[in-house]
């Protein structure tokens, strides 16, 4: 099928595009939010469409992540207008924010489409009304067990850790660098440092990169309070990374029990950081259990047939 859908995250994109589809991904030359293309990603599956080319693309289907493509984009690029002339499938990837008795989706009550929710937590979380909801779990390309654990020290992977602070837990992150040294990747990791004594920023790494330095760290941090189930996460478990992390969102399912720890008592937790430190075995053998769990939950294969019955559903 030729599937219609804007880069908007990345990771999850790498993962999507890897089916046995054309995917039709819109391209301006201000390479921006409406139209970033590949963003320099070899997805030999993808063809960059132009806002002249879109007109003559012909879409199957089309998967839209913000309001704005649903009610602007869709027609303005393909000429198409959504749920009418082409099937829409809004995919959702994000945790509500505010209220929890106001958190409506943008979404709610269209019943001409369907709502794809990337965790079961955001399912329940988000009010869609009388729209049909599936939960379409994240799929992660295996790179392999890469870990050696050979540097003392946990792992973070967070974009822009101080200004979004308690969100993604980074004030916690103290309370394992008082332990020993925590190594921060992600985008603007240099404020965070500084506001955390211990905290290492390393940069935002390329994706390859960021896996091989993350395999060499001892363990991994997910900290976050109160967004969507975190891809840094799962590819850390895939890569045989054992996580330390927060009772929250989707992580006390994600995690298996003797894979890593989930919890909410600090102490807990940071007495796990002291015993992956001083028992390199302990934690190698906690993050063979946590990969295994994650490939076979989270699976590519598994993914990609997921998404394929979805969308012949919606499409037929």
């Amino acid at each position: 099928m030729r599937i219609g859908i804007w880069h908007q995250h990345g990771s999850w994109m790498d993962a999507f595009v890897r089916g046995s589809h054309t995917y039709l991904v819109p391209t301006n030359d201000a390479r921006d939010q409406d139209g970033l293309g590949t963003g320099g990603r070899d997805w030999p599956n993808v063809v960059e469409v132009s806002p002249e080319a879109a007109r003559d693309a012909e879409p199957d289907v089309i998967v839209v992540q913000r309001e704005v493509e649903l009610e602007v984009l869709v027609e303005k690029w393909f000429g198409l207008r959504p749920a009418i002339d082409v099937p829409v499938v809004v995919l959702e990837h994000n945790m509500p924010r505010g209220d929890i008795a106001e958190m409506r989706h943008w979404a709610a009550d269209r019943t001409d489409l369907v709502v794809v929710h990337v965790t079961h937590n955001n399912r329940v979380l988000w009010d869609t009304g009388g729209a049909r909801t599936v939960v379409v779990e994240h799929g992660i390309p295996d790179p392999g067990h890469r870990y050696t654990g050979e540097i003392a020290r946990g792992a973070a992977v967070i974009n822009e850790a101080a200004r979004r602070w308690r969100l993604v837990g980074t004030d916690l992150l103290g309370g394992f660098t008082g332990i020993a040294p925590v190594d921060l990747f992600g985008m603007a990791g240099e404020r965070a440092a500084e506001l955390v004594p211990g905290l290492q920023a390393q940069g935002d790494l390329r994706h390859h990169e960021l896996h091989a330095e993350v395999a060499r760290r001892r363990c991994y941090l997910h900290l976050n309070r109160w967004t969507s189930l975190g891809l840094s996460l799962l590819e850390s478990m895939v890569l045989g990374v054992p996580p330390i992390a927060l009772a929250a969102t989707e992580a006390p399912s994600t995690i298996p029990v003797d894979g890593g720890l989930v919890s909410n008592d600090l102490d807990a937790l940071h007495a796990r950081y002291r015993d992956y430190l001083a028992d390199p075995e302990m934690a190698a053998e906690h993050g063979r259990r946590a990969r295994r769990a994650a490939c076979e939950r989270h699976g590519l294969d598994r993914f990609l047939q997921h998404w394929d019955e979805l969308l012949t559903e919606v499409i037929s």
